[in-house]
């Protein structure tokens, strides 16, 4: 019975890995490259390392990464 499903199941199955891989890509490739322009080695290898679906890059998009732009900002208005 179990061979009947499978078929099925397969297709569902592989287009949830595929969409999967595109989103973490996405969300890494966003994390990494704002890591990278603001030097954060740390986070920068923790991203590339980690494969957790996107949590980890979009913490450091929404909490990490926003703050050495608003120095950076603060700096220049000084």
């Amino acid at each position: 019975m179990a061979n009947l499903w499978f078929p099925m199941w397969s297709g569902l199955v592989s287009a949830l890995i595929i969409i999967a891989v595109v989103w973490e890509v996405v969300w890494k490739g966003i994390a990494m490259w704002r890591a990278a322009r603001n030097t954060h080695l740390i986070w920068f290898i923790c991203v590339l390392i980690f494969n957790t679906l996107g949590i980890l890059p979009i913490i450091y998009i929404f909490a990490f990464s926003k703050r050495k732009e608003m120095e950076q900002r603060a700096q220049k208005s000084s």
